[in-house]
């Protein structure tokens, strides 16, 4: 059933964090306006973090409008309960116009009143105009797997990272996990102290060091004013900013991960995944390479806190450095799957962009969107929540509320304009006497 449209002068599209700090600071202005979530606010907390995930980021990082983190634990690492628990505290501080369980299939630009909406709710399909869209639907939503996945044994169990929840949901056996960004490693260390065998394929991901120096490397970092710096002013420029995030862990308080050791410990380590059929899988001889290159980043990142340190005189430590605990002594380019009794495969490669969705010519070649601190040139068209949209903070609880705030700005200033614009055409009568 089709029902007629409805208007509201904005539609925010996603009510998770990023999406629901624009709604806080438009409720504050006044600004009427929709949360539209496909599910339930901030749902993703729960549903798409494993058992024992932690943030690696520490808690001071946790702020957002009007909410920071004021517990014990500053310098600690939340659990994904304590996430969804602290998540909840802000949520019951203001009320966001939040429409659940409403997914948003078209939005075209160019309607009689600046975009449309497709919805698709319980009741059926509905139809919704606005003048202000605000794409708050996360940055890369789509799991990525290769190509060749399809063409394994059917009798490997095969699952994406934001799939895993502990050990004991899968298969009896080894376990493959594909990639080394955040997720990957981390949950192939749970799958390691879980007391699974464990083969890693290695990519390209750099590393930091948890603690450097008696403090977090991420607090000496904000002091750096690292977090602050806009990506056109971010050394290394669009290349660096495109890079995977450094792997790290906030576990049992926080430490390094380092392959190297886990290697000693009986994990298995190879290099980048590139075929397989079967029960044979390729790798490519990346596997020394790679994990020479996560170690530079971590001695260089240690050199730059170093020279920070003497810039600034700060009381401290004695500098270090990471000297390697292993060394491959061979490049293992196959993996027979059935003769390691490899029964699982954890997909850990990240996510592409989908936003085939939205009719608006806001996109580049590779179906980024294209915009300045989330405001798009497509008139009332924004995008909130995505990695490095204006500084490394981005999309991370430390740089939500500043880009929510600039977005909702830009909002609120047009709505605002337009009152101001109305009055002045209201038409004045001279008294008469």
């Amino acid at each position: 059933m089709t029902t007629a449209a409805a208007h509201t002068p904005v539609a925010v599209i996603g009510g998770g964090q990023a999406g629901l700090s624009v709604s806080w600071y438009l409720s504050r202005a006044g600004i009427d306006h929709v949360v539209l979530e496909a599910d339930t606010p901030v749902h993703a907390w729960t549903d798409s973090r494993w058992d024992n995930f932690t943030l690696v980021t520490p808690n001071w990082h946790c702020r957002l409008p009007g909410y920071v983190y004021d517990g014990p634990d500053p310098d600690g690492f939340m659990t994904r309960d304590e996430v969804v628990d602290w998540l909840s505290g802000w949520l019951s501080t203001f009320e966001a116009p939040v429409r659940p369980h409403t997914r948003v299939t078209r939005l075209r630009h160019g309607a009689e009143r600046g975009f449309e909406l497709t919805l698709q709710t319980d009741a059926g399909e509905q139809t919704l105009a606005c003048e202000h869209a605000v794409i708050a639907t996360g940055g890369y939503p789509v799991p990525v797997v290769p190509p060749f996945a399809g063409a394994l044994s059917p009798a490997i169990c095969q699952i994406h990272s934001e799939q895993y929840r502990n050990a004991d949901q899968l298969p009896d056996g080894a376990v493959l996990v594909v990639g080394t960004g955040q997720s990957g490693t981390q949950i192939a260390e749970d799958l390691h102290l879980a007391g699974r065998q464990v083969h890693l394929a290695v990519g390209n991901a750099p590393r930091v060091a948890r603690f450097y120096r008696g403090r977090d490397c991420m607090t000496w970092l904000s002091d750096m004013g690292l977090y602050d710096k806009p990506a056109a002013e971010y050394p290394g420029g669009k290349a660096a900013i495109e890079k995977t995030n450094h792997y790290v862990t906030g576990r049992d308080g926080g430490r390094d991960i380092d392959l190297r050791r886990f290697a000693t410990e009986g994990m298995k380590l190879y290099g980048t995944l590139t075929d397989g059929h079967g029960s044979s899988l390729r790798f490519a001889p990346t596997l020394r390479r790679a994990l020479d290159h996560a170690d530079s980043v971590y001695n260089s990142i240690c050199a730059d806190i170093d020279a920070h340190i003497a810039r600034t005189g700060a009381d401290a430590p004695p500098p270090s450095r990471y000297v390697p605990v292993w060394q491959p002594e061979t490049e293992p380019t196959a993996l027979d799957l059935t003769a390691e009794q490899v029964n699982t495969i954890v997909w850990a490669i990240g996510y592409r962009p989908d936003y085939r969705w939205i009719e608006a010519s806001a996109f580049d070649g590779g179906g980024r969107p294209m915009q300045n601190r989330g405001v798009t040139t497509v008139p009332g068209l924004s995008f909130v929540g995505l990695p490095w949209m204006h500084t490394w903070g981005s999309g991370r609880f430390l740089g939500i509320d500043r880009d929510a705030r600039h977005v909702a700005a830009a909002i609120i200033d047009s709505e605002n304009g337009k009152v101001r614009r109305s009055a002045l055409r209201t038409p004045r009568y001279a008294e008469t006497a």
